[in-house]
């Protein structure tokens, strides 16, 4: 790979990442920044980079998709018994970054994460499509598989298993929600001065406002 500097320095030239400009509540301003993502030509605006700590203490990442976000916090959903839901219950705590290009955007997110409750979960995944809700039953996820057909008898035997039923939520599956105690955002400039926000709780729980450094 090359080790030339990158061309790319932020090509809008905007000024309203500023303090006077922004929302008291740090929720208020990503809702924003999320429709604008949204609605401009990436494929997947809710893919989130979510980075936690193994048991035995090493950092571990991976894309995962939000599934919504609301005063409570951030959520998405897996399989509890996963590596990132093993790192979740060792270290309950967790950092997600939002990445939307076209805009020239960033956003980070850190936390303490709790899985929500079993009838939100049940709910989400009622609505899931039926293969995705057959691929939870059958995907061991994380452990390792001797083949690729090991893994296709286990789809075949739990169709099987659930010919002409509903299929229920596996008790090992279901979702976690990220309580934000910061959140930075980012948005380039010219020349690599970039803007940088983070909303941070107090010690009486009030969003305060600091900029960072480019």
């Amino acid at each position: 790979m090359s080790d030339q500097p990158s061309a790319w320095q932020g090509e809008l030239d905007r000024d309203d990442l500023v303090e006077s400009n922004v929302p008291a509540d740090p929720l208020a301003l990503f809702a924003d920044w999320y429709a604008a993502a949204g609605a401009s030509d990436m494929r997947e605006p809710t893919a989130m980079t979510l980075a936690t700590v193994d048991p035995d203490g090493l950092p571990s990442a991976r894309i995962v998709l939000l599934k919504g976000f609301d005063t409570a916090g951030f959520r998405f959903y897996t399989n509890y018994d996963s590596r990132k839901g093993q790192a979740l219950a060792a270290h309950p705590h967790a950092a997600l970054v939002f990445w939307w290009e076209p805009l020239e955007r960033q956003v980070r997110v850190r936390g303490p994460v709790n899985k929500i409750d079993s009838a939100a979960s049940d709910a989400y995944f009622e609505r899931r499509s039926r293969g995705s809700q057959i691929g939870a039953h059958a995907s061991l996820q994380s452990q390792t598989l001797p083949d690729r057909t090991a893994l296709e008898r286990r789809l075949a035997d739990t169709e099987s298993r659930f010919a002409n039923q509903a299929v229920p939520r596996p008790s090992h599956w279901g979702g976690y929600v990220l309580a934000p105690e910061s959140i930075e955002f980012w948005q380039a400039r010219r020349n690599r001065l970039h803007d940088r926000l983070r909303y941070y709780r107090d010690h009486d729980d009030v969003w305060e406002i600091e900029r960072l450094s480019p």
